[in-house]
């Protein structure tokens, strides 16, 4: 069985995996670019954007430091990634894809269950 995801905003009806990605880009487009999603395994997907790039995060379960795709041999850093919180981060581009990326990687999780064959993530734990 595929698991279910609610996007973390109160909302209780699971975000259908045809349009999880309309959903995350009208999030991104009212400003809010942190988004988590939550499965009904009790996994977390987390995607925080400075519009351009974009940390995508999964973590098996509460209190699990997760994982996180990564574009080894990407340059410099980037800053305005705005957390719901309001504090404002910058994280090296190495640990961060472009928003292009994020979408697929996110697109084939929720759909699949797990990274893209060819995405290039690290394990945080």
């Amino acid at each position: 069985m595929i698991e279910s995801w609610l996007i973390d905003d109160g909302s209780t009806a699971p975000v259908s995996l045809e349009t999880v990605l309309e959903v995350l880009q009208a999030r991104i487009g009212r400003g809010q670019l942190e988004t988590w999603l939550s499965s009904s395994s009790g996994r977390a997907l987390a995607v925080v954007t400075n519009t351009e790039r974009a940390m995508v995060m999964l973590l098996e379960e509460e209190g699990d430091p997760g994982e996180h795709a990564v574009d080894p041999g990407a340059n410099g850093s980037s800053e305005g990634f705005m957390l719901a919180s309001g504090q404002h981060d910058e994280y090296p581009n190495e640990d961060t894809v472009p928003i292009g990326e994020a979408f697929r990687i996110v697109d084939h999780i929720v759909s699949k269950g797990s990274w893209p064959p060819d995405a290039r993530w690290v394990a945080d734990r």
